[in-house]
């Protein structure tokens, strides 16, 4: 059994990280990490850089479930390539961090989140970030 977490080091993305812990711990799932960019890595906020990583490992490590991180970049848009690797996982269960965005901001830059929603040949667990 494997769950596929689509990672951002933002407060969605820990949301959705706590999530899926759970969620692997209470199926016994191993837990897939996935963290990419098509864009140039030192632009885009959502790829997580070296210090980023280093704490989701620790994390992953201190939650004892099984576990992998793929962090690259990739020629796929991130939410085409979460869909990919949850087809090609045969995964159970994808967890994604949910954040609000604005009407414009969907139609000028798309949406990963919907993507993924769409297209997942699993359910999708979709998460929040708490209330600040």
């Amino acid at each position: 059994m494997t769950i596929v977490l689509g990672y951002v080091p933002t407060t969605e993305g820990r949301a959705a990280l706590a999530a899926a812990v759970e969620e692997a711990r209470l199926r016994g799932a191993r837990l897939v990490v996935l963290n990419t960019t098509r864009a140039d890595r030192l632009v885009d906020t959502r790829y997580a850089h070296d210090g980023d990583i280093a704490e989701l490992e620790e994390v992953l490590e201190r939650a004892g479930v099984e576990h992998e991180v793929r962090h690259h970049t990739s020629e796929q848009l991130a939410g085409d390539e979460l869909v990919s690797l949850a087809g090609e996982l045969d995964a159970t269960l994808l967890v994604i961090g949910l954040r609000h965005r604005s009407p414009v901001g969907k139609l000028l830059l798309g949406s990963a989140a919907q993507t993924v929603l769409l297209d997942a040949p699993c359910p999708v667990l979709a998460v929040k970030a708490p209330a600040s």
